[in-house]
């Protein structure tokens, strides 16, 4: 019986060892369980800044392509405006010169004005010698 007994004391001292590693083994697991948690939530918070690092850098690039964008309309509109300018210069030339030519029209139709009046003048002399 006290080899039973023996026996018995062995036997409940393994599973007092195997209830201790047990629950040794438990505390172990709830810490990596903890441990697993927090890594998850960290690498959540990661997870959003690259999101907001991502949104940022998209907002970049957004910009940037405004940038380009907005230098090639100013570069299309000055040489657009330079276009006008020299077509406004040709224009100008070519009112000077109309102007001119208007202005030589009128003399010309003074002076035929002046003479129609001189001759009127002078066929009314003759009409008034004749009677």
């Amino acid at each position: 019986m006290s080899k039973f007994h023996g026996e018995l004391t062995q036997r409940e001292q393994e599973l007092l060892k195997i209830r201790r590693d047990s629950d040794t083994k438990a505390a172990q697991l709830v810490k990596m369980e903890k441990m697993l948690q927090q890594t998850k939530n960290l690498l959540d918070k990661k997870t959003e800044s690259s999101s907001e690092s991502m949104g940022y850098q998209e907002n970049m690039e957004d910009l940037e392509e405004k940038v380009r964008s907005s230098r090639r309309y100013r570069r299309n509109s000055l040489h657009h405006t330079q276009m006008l300018e020299s077509q406004m210069k040709t224009v100008k030339g070519e009112l000077v010169g109309t102007l001119d030519h208007l202005q030589e029209l009128r003399n010309v139709l003074r002076r035929s004005q002046q003479k129609a009046e001189e001759r009127k003048a002078a066929m009314e002399k003759l009409a008034a010698g004749l009677r």
